[in-house]
């Protein structure tokens, strides 16, 4: 094997490599919040909506949950100018990915919310706990406990799946090291390292989750 391995060109365009990580992780960030206002708003409409309203939130899942993310990003950015609507790529990122993680937030807390059973909401009334109480005590964390894995698992799945954001030049770090690879053309290099990059994230936000779930999450409930 005659090839060299040259790193350093790699390394040399490391701020551009840290600007496009800090650009995943905002853009993680930002459409897991606002996915997570969809999903909770979604789950609501399933589990308390009319039917009407409850046939178009199981559509919205279906379709989402069953074609792939890249398609979906294509649809918002090549598709919607169509009709008139025209986002710069990175605003389509952020909207696809809201449109992603919303569809599978709705089931995540969907099924939180259905966990709590009504037994447990009877029994904090009969020993006079007051309904913010009862919502905070009996409700609120345990549903918490219920989804937090999934929800960690989507953050996650979230942050990798924006690499797909590139194949519309989102500036995010797959997109940055699409350019560092186009003028060095150090393709190992360049994906061998920004893979070391994901991997570091992935790790680093497990240990944060699992920090919060310790300190908060498996505390004994207090009055």
């Amino acid at each position: 094997m005659n090839y060299v391995f040259e790193f350093g060109q790699v390394f040399n365009a490391w701020d551009e490599l840290m600007a496009g990580a800090l650009r995943t992780l905002w853009l993680s960030a930002a459409s897991m919040a606002i996915g997570m206002v969809v999903a909770v708003l979604g789950a609501l409409g399933k589990t308390s909506g009319p039917k009407p309203l409850r046939w178009v939130i199981d559509a919205y899942i279906e379709l989402i949950r069953n074609t792939p993310f890249l398609i979906q990003i294509f649809v918002v950015f090549f598709g919607l100018p169509a009709i008139g609507i025209r986002l710069e790529a990175d605003q389509a990122a952020l909207l696809a990915l809201v449109v992603n993680v919303g569809a599978y937030g709705i089931e995540i807390i969907r099924a939180g919310i259905e966990s709590i059973s009504k037994g447990q909401i009877e029994a904090g009334r009969a020993l006079g706990l007051k309904p913010l109480q009862i919502f905070r005590l009996i409700v609120l964390k345990p549903a918490i406990q219920a989804i937090y894995p999934a929800l960690t698992s989507q953050f996650i799945l979230l942050m990798l799946n924006s690499s797909v954001c590139s194949a519309i030049a989102a500036s995010e770090l797959t997109g940055a090291a699409n350019d560092i690879q186009a003028r060095n053309f150090r393709s190992f290099e360049v994906y061998f390292v920004v893979t070391g990059m994901y991997f570091a994230l992935s790790l680093i936000f497990w240990g944060i989750f699992a920090l919060i779930d310790r300190a908060f999450l498996r505390q004994p409930a207090t009055r």
